[in-house]
């Protein structure tokens, strides 16, 4: 069955997608599962534009990154009903000596899972996801789903939020608006005489902060080809902008645009950024990029519950929303936590906090691919 394709692209002066299309949903019909052809692909990512739970993750896109960046195989499912695609099911086999084997949804994402349009195709799609798993022989199999009722036979990891703030047209009235606190830091900042400059040719730099800012956290570093993956395969949904202390590159994020979304998804700086209040400019600089970009929700991204950025991000007054993350088990008798917050790996990331720069730029992206 050949699937419409009606997906429209993103305005590529904003990265922004157009007004979500209206699909039947063809209750009446039965529910068929099928594997995802190359010839599908524009109609999931239809879908994916228009379902309240698509998210950036979800386009296929992020596929052919995971792909051609750490090679992982993926399991890519639809359900249909009348001849339309009616749920998603994205997931990757993704096996190391540390994670074990597992079919994750999706991997270096903090949103994933299925995404369906009734609960018949939902449970069609979850029983796909587990008989793939069985025959598979995974440990376990891990959703990473926004939101949703955690469903028999599976095991909720609650450990992180996502924080989410509505824009207002007016930069300036939303200034006004943002917790006192906050606003001192950003006029620091500015008064500090950082200067931000935008685009993507900024990649090369900003890899060398994004590197920075994962040694200090303990957390093997990213490979470059993945940034370069990414600014590839979405044109005009990638922004990267940098804050300069004269000449000298201090803060840098990489950010994504969805519907009518921006997240912030990657953030690197140097030592002294602190100092210079340049992480909380950054941010502020980034939610201006989206009121001018036409967003109506900037997303903070996730943060695990009690950590540095978690407080950070909760400064700036978000929404904050519990992610609703399910595991079912498979050959694994026990829930497995591969956080950093898990004292097994507490030694291991003070060690890599001390290792040279240039070790952890050579090393990291062989070991990252073990934690996605």
């Amino acid at each position: 069955m050949r699937l419409p394709s009606q997906i429209t692209t993103p305005r590529p002066e904003t990265g922004l997608a157009p007004s979500p299309i209206e699909v039947s949903t063809h209750l009446d019909a039965p529910v068929c599962v099928h594997p995802l052809r190359p010839e599908d692909e524009d109609a999931w990512n239809q879908f994916v534009e228009r379902h309240p739970d698509g998210s950036f993750f979800h386009y296929i896109g992020w596929k052919k990154v995971m792909e051609r960046t750490y090679g992982y195989k993926p399991y890519y499912f639809y359900s249909s009903r009348g001849g339309r695609i009616s749920g998603i099911a994205p997931a990757f086999l993704v096996s190391s000596w540390i994670s074990g084997r597992c079919l994750l949804s999706l991997p270096f994402a903090v949103y994933g899972g299925i995404c369906a349009d009734d609960h018949e195709s939902e449970e069609a799609l979850r029983r796909e996801l587990e008989s793939l798993g069985r025959s598979l022989r995974v440990d376990y199999i891990e959703l990473r789903n926004r939101r949703g009722i955690t469903p028999s036979g599976y095991h909720s990891n609650l450990r992180y939020s996502t924080f989410t703030m509505p824009l207002l047209e007016d930069a300036d009235a939303l200034y006004k608006a943002l917790p006192k606190d906050i606003r001192y830091m950003i006029r620091k900042g500015e008064k500090a005489g950082l200067r931000c400059v935008r685009g993507v040719d900024q990649l090369d730099v900003f890899y060398r902060l994004m590197t920075i800012n994962l040694r200090r956290l303990g957390t093997p570093a990213f490979p470059r080809t993945l940034f370069q993956n990414l600014v590839s395969q979405f044109p005009g949904q990638v922004d990267i902008t940098l804050l300069y202390s004269g000449e000298r590159p201090v803060a840098g994020g990489m950010s994504f645009f969805f519907r009518h979304s921006m997240q912030p998804y990657y953030i690197g700086s140097t030592d002294d950024a602190k100092t210079m209040a340049a992480n909380n400019l950054l941010w502020w600089e980034l939610i201006k990029i989206g009121i001018q970009s036409g967003c109506r929700i900037f997303d903070f991204g996730r943060s695990k519950q009690e950590s540095g950025n978690y407080a950070f991000k909760k400064k700036w007054n978000p929404q904050i929303e519990t992610l609703q993350y399910q595991i079912r088990l498979v050959k694994r008798k026990d829930v497995p936590n591969f956080s950093p917050t898990n004292p097994k790996f507490t030694l291991a990331m003070s060690m890599w906090k001390k290792a040279p720069l240039g070790l952890t730029r050579l090393f990291g992206p062989r070991l990252v691919r073990w934690f996605p």
